[in-house]
């Protein structure tokens, strides 16, 4: 078994390094390899590729686990509605992303982003595209727009918090040192656009406007019977500041993003991950499947889908190969079978501490903290789920990523008719990664 283990992960790793061709260079791009590591938003600032006429940049991202985790809780029910599913060793379903990056003139980049294959929809699939303008060659690209503004428009993930840059999106899992995202997990793509200002060099402004829904949506509302509150269609609004700035050795970034929506049909702001986590099946039902539970390890069970306003805070240092990131999350809303006026709060704090090392930093060790907290609907008090996780990786090229994990997590203060009540699992992770 550890024999067929480790040369399968061999080959996973391997096996693209012959296939690489030479890409186009994009402009006011993230790379989909090692190089967009710790990349936020892409620099104005920076000097970019020329304009030598339509590129197109075919990427993407493969990832196979090997999960070793045990579960486990207290079932006091009478019928065993809250046995658990029968958790083993073994290689999960691999999740497979595709990326295309279009050049269509100068200053104008057009992104096509696709699920190959993921836990949830093992089918080929849109997660979504969009259209940025960091020049107006249409106007003969003046000056102050190339300088200073963006702008960006289509079906993509609204720019909130710093913690998207750092999770993992179905089968691109570079750009994360561990292996799962935070417990309250803030992803989903909507229609929207967003403007970017960058006044000063390492400060940038960002306003959105989006849809507020995860697809699009022309249905006219009609009016809910009493004590169910009527839906009204309004879009959500988000806000970004950060700034962003190097010091001899020192690097130094602090955002804080704020996103909102008073009335919606179903937001899905922290329940729109299509793909599902990378932690298979952990305190799930024994009747689950792979598709139904996509999101084990995470909480989703904040219900408010249809008011919600949330702030993200995230600090970030780097000086040299010590990386230290921060995410502080306060989230309030509810449904509209809740009355206005009884939101509820929930909060999330997350550290990571990683130290990389060896030659273009191609290996490191890792720790994450994360706790959540919060009040769901329905519940009398509240609840708490804590993950710590430690976790080491190296990169034998910047396609290629091993990593692997150990990781524990508590749920605490859940009711006894919960499936998470006295709840918790652990073990260890192996994560085999190529992203380009």
């Amino acid at each position: 078994m550890k024999n067929s283990f480790f040369v399968s992960v061999l080959i996973v790793l391997f096996s693209a390094s012959y296939a690489l061709a030479q890409q186009a260079n994009i402009q006011y791009y993230r790379p989909w390899d090692k190089d967009g590591i710790n990349v936020f938003e892409p620099s104005k600032k920076a000097e970019q590729p020329e304009y030598t006429g339509f590129k197109i940049r075919i990427g993407g991202s493969f990832t196979q686990d090997f999960q070793s985790l045990n579960h486990e809780n207290t079932d006091t029910s009478a019928a065993n509605v809250n046995k658990l599913w029968a958790l083993g060793s073994g290689f999960n379903l691999a999740m497979a992303n595709l990326n295309l990056d279009m050049q269509i003139d100068d200053g104008i980049r057009v992104a096509l982003e696709n699920y190959m294959s993921a836990r949830h929809h093992n089918e080929f699939w849109v997660k979504g595209g969009y259209i940025q303008f960091d020049k107006l060659p249409m106007f003969n690209s003046p000056q102050w727009f190339t300088d200073y503004v963006r702008v960006k428009i289509g079906h993509f993930q609204p720019n909130f918090g710093d913690m998207q840059f750092r999770r993992s999106d179905g089968g691109n899992t570079m750009f994360n040192p561990f292996v799962e995202n935070l417990i309250f997990d803030a992803f989903t793509t909507e229609i929207g656009g967003e403007v970017y200002v960058f006044p000063a060099d390492g400060f940038m402004g960002m306003v959105g406007m989006s849809s507020g829904f995860i697809n699009g949506n022309v249905q006219e509302y009609t009016d809910a019977p009493a004590p169910v509150e009527p839906n009204e269609k309004k879009p959500s609004i988000f806000f970004k500041l950060a700034y962003d700035k190097t010091f001899n050795d020192v690097r130094f970034r602090l955002s804080g993003s704020l996103y909102t929506n008073p009335s919606n049909q179903r937001n899905t702001l922290y329940a729109g991950d299509r793909t599902g986590s990378h932690y298979f099946m952990v305190l799930e039902p024994a009747s689950g499947t792979y598709k139904d539970n996509k999101d084990s390890g995470r909480f989703t069970k904040l219900d408010v889908a249809n008011e919600v306003m949330a702030i993200s805070i995230n600090p970030f240092v780097k000086y040299k190969g010590l990386e230290l990131f921060g995410d502080y999350q306060m989230i309030k809303g509810r449904t509209n079978a809740e009355r206005n006026g009884s939101e509820r709060d929930f909060n999330q704090i997350a550290v990571e501490g990683l130290y990389r090392f060896f030659k273009n930093e191609s290996a490191y060790l890792g720790v994450r903290y994360i706790m959540a907290s919060g009040t769901p609907r329905g519940y009398d008090n509240e609840i708490k789920i804590d993950r710590v996780a430690v976790a080491a990786g190296w990169f034998p090229t910047r396609n290629l990523l091993l990593k692997g994990e150990y990781v524990v997590q508590n749920y605490k203060d859940f009711p006894g008719d919960s499936i998470f009540y006295e709840g918790k699992f652990d073990g260890f992770m192996i994560e085999a990664v190529i992203g380009f």
